[in-house]
């Protein structure tokens, strides 16, 4: 099983053992979610006003947030899947704030790699389609983020 994930490091200050300990762990997730081999997505650290730039732009909230995905596989209404044999999957986007990360480490009483790792996964499930927007869909996404990350040795 292989995921092939771009990494861009906006901020300069994420550690190589950062970098490979999502990969590792988005892999256990791929492996656990059935992904195909192949299927690429790209991972971008950034700081609070990158990501509020973004999320003005993209969502309309004027404010700092901790990961935001853009999953390519969404259709819009009206929009037609382009279908490709050869072509492989492209999930998409994650975009990480690592200061947020870092704030939100300490508020919770966790370590940073927890929390990455955490919004990582949290947004690399959002990529495969799970969502919170209701109660039920609430509780299977993080019912499989506390899943995979226990697996992966990030449990609580």
């Amino acid at each position: 099983m292989s995921l092939l994930i771009d990494f861009f490091d906006e901020t300069e200050e994420v550690k190589e053992e950062y970098v490979n300990m999502i990969c590792d762990l988005l892999e256990q997730a791929a492996r656990m979610e059935n992904v195909e081999d192949g299927t690429e997505l790209s991972v971008t650290f950034v700081d609070n006003e990158r990501i509020q730039e973004i999320n003005r732009d993209y969502r309309d909230k004027d404010q700092p947030t901790d990961v935001i995905s853009f999953a390519m596989e969404d259709m819009g209404e009206g929009e037609m899947e382009i279908v490709g044999a050869e072509m492989p999957r492209m999930l998409g986007d994650l975009i990480i704030s690592i200061p947020r990360a870092k704030e939100q480490a300490e508020e919770y009483g966790h370590s940073f790699d927890r929390e990455l790792g955490f919004l990582a996964l949290h947004g690399f499930l959002h990529l495969l389609g799970y969502d919170h927007m209701t109660d039920e869909d609430e509780k299977e996404m993080f019912g499989k983020q506390k899943e995979i990350l226990e697996a992966f040795g990030l449990g609580r």
